[in-house]
């Protein structure tokens, strides 16, 4: 027996019509939305300072609102953590819409996730959750399941878990669920998008994947037909890498060992995933902290022509005498060298001088820093001129990760009928432990090499975990494996990105996958929301590391 599980959406803000095409381009049982992030938590944080009745991803009705009746009709579960804050608010909201349209739908959501009362000073501290609190609303009858903050895969470890029966010791039936969840939790990114190798199909609108998912845990991740993108092992490795650290990836029902993964290509736009051993979950669960850290601003001054070096170092000392009367906590400077030599086009002959100011008192990089840049607009550099003008200055926040036991979080499925069931915790767990180094393949043999930039031969998929990045590289034959293996250590890593040299750089291998995993420990300051770097989510960090040289064997070019 198989369940067909798909993706509507991989984050809040994702296309709107998703839902549409999903419940209306072929066959499902089950339908996700996948609306949060850590982001996302802080926004909808905000949102409730100004309104307690908030909280929820108010996107994810007004997409119901268009397609409640077609779920309805089409016997399709809806299961989504759009609920973010406040799960409550957003099931209430489903049962009112429901009843304006006439149709009779059951709506459970899961809640317990909520730990802010015991961390002052957050804006939103919530648990990662796992799936048995929707399946258990599944299995009670619910047609639609809105939960908090729950792991991204337990939106479809839960839908699996109710339609197959499997308990909380089913660790490898789990872990291939969680496999194949974080493999749809990000949309498109399964289908094409944000791919390495973009130019092999046509992704100018890829369609959302879903999972055929079997009893044993082992599952195909496909798309409806006739929709764009591609589905092949290289875009699903690509997702399997994202925001991943070593081969335990862990969570709150199993860990899935990523050591254990197959992919093998089961047809066009089919790839199967088997072979995933699951482990135990860890004794504890991740709570993401939000608050707020304090106010920033910034502004960009834009050098033109020649002396770019000189002009720089004219406008930091000017800024640096007038901010010096109320000096901001932090201030950093960044010179990008966007600007060419005899350019036929002014902007292409512009660089651009980057400061951003960080204080917990708005006023210190509010006026303090747009007073003294304006000043400047007559008494400065040759072509003075901003990007934008500063404002006022915008308050940024701050993620970081705490651990609670299981049991000091009340996971509760609050059924369709407002009976209240509790989720009995983890029992069975297992404390991490770091996995010995896999042994690696023969070297290639010696020959010819080329300088040229590594992302000929290699795919790379970066992304956030807090204030740390991950970058997964894989290739695509076992001779250019062969070769990744022992060329790109983390000592490699730190040469070819130089701001992660004087970080700590972990490598982890996965040869099942031809691919290494660096995690890079504190890049990110203290989280994207903290907007600590140029590329705050390190999204093209991956792509730059492709962008770089090394002398590559002649024999895979």
């Amino acid at each position: 027996m198989t369940l067909r599980i798909g993706n509507a959406s991989g984050f809040y803000g994702d296309r709107f019509d998703a839902v549409r095409e999903m419940l209306t381009g072929g066959e499902l049982d089950v339908l996700t939305g996948d609306y949060l992030a850590e982001l996302t938590m802080l926004i909808l944080g905000r949102d409730r300072l100004k309104d307690p009745a908030a909280g929820y991803a108010r996107t994810f009705l007004r997409q119901l609102e268009d397609c409640l009746g077609l779920a309805h009709e089409r016997s399709v579960k809806i299961v989504t953590n759009a609920g973010g804050l406040n799960p409550a608010g957003l099931a209430d909201a489903v049962r009112t819409l429901a009843g304006r349209l006439g149709i009779p739908v059951r709506v459970a959501h899961v809640e317990g996730d909520d730990l802010t009362a015991r961390h002052p000073g957050s804006l939103a501290a919530h648990a990662y959750l796992g799936g048995f609190g929707i399946a258990e609303c599944l299995s009670a009858g619910a047609d639609i399941v809105v939960t908090g903050r729950v792991t991204d895969a337990a939106l479809v470890t839960g839908p699996a878990a109710a339609h197959f029966g499997w308990r909380p010791g089913d660790h490898d039936r789990l872990a291939g669920a969680v496999v194949a969840g974080h493999v749809l939790e990000c949309g498109t990114q399964a289908t094409g998008g944000n791919y390495a190798f973009f130019g092999d199909g046509d992704v100018r609108r890829p369609g959302f994947p879903l999972a055929e998912i079997h009893e044993d845990g082992s599952c195909v991740v496909t798309k409806h037909p006739g929709t764009g993108g591609f589905v092949d092992v290289g875009t699903v490795t690509a997702q399997l890498l994202y925001e991943t650290g070593g081969a335990r990836y862990a969570g709150p029902d199993v860990t899935a060992r990523l050591d254990t993964v197959r992919l093998v290509q089961d047809g066009p736009d089919r790839v199967r995933i088997e072979g995933v051993r699951g482990e135990a979950p860890p004794p504890t669960l991740k709570v993401g902290l939000n608050r707020l850290g304090g106010f920033r601003n910034e502004v960009t001054f834009v050098l033109t022509g020649l002396g770019i070096e000189a002009k720089a170092a004219l406008v930091r000392e000017q800024m640096g005498d007038a901010l010096a009367k109320t000096p901001p906590a932090e201030v950093r400077w960044e010179l990008v060298r966007t600007d060419r030599a005899d350019a036929d086009t002014e902007e292409t002959a512009s660089a651009l001088l980057r400061l951003v100011v960080r204080d917990p008192d708005q006023a210190a990089v509010g006026r303090a820093l747009s007073g003294a840049a304006i000043e400047l607009a007559l008494a400065s550099y040759p072509g003075f001129h901003v990007v934008a003008p500063p404002g006022k200055g915008a308050p940024y926040g701050v993620f970081e990760d705490v651990y609670v036991p299981h049991g000091a979080v009340d996971h509760v499925a609050v059924l369709h009928d407002g009976s209240r069931l509790s989720v009995i915790p983890a029992q069975d767990t297992l404390v991490l432990e770091t996995l010995e180094e896999p042994s690696l393949p023969e070297p290639l043999p010696a020959g010819p090499a080329r300088r040229a930039p590594l992302g000929l031969i290699a795919g790379a998929r970066s992304g956030d975990k807090g204030g740390n990045a991950n970058v997964g590289v894989w290739v695509r034959t076992d001779e250019a494996w062969r070769w990744l293996a022992h060329e790109l250590t983390a000592d490699r890593f730190r040469e070819l990105i130089p701001e992660s040299r004087p970080l700590k750089v972990v490598r982890h291998v996965l040869p099942e996958l031809r691919a290494v995993n660096f995690v890079v420990e504190g890049i990110l300051g203290e989280g994207v929301a903290s907007q600590a770097r140029f590329d705050p989510q390190a999204k093209a960090l991956g792509e730059w590391l492709r962008s770089r040289h090394l002398d590559i064997p002649e024999v895979l070019l």
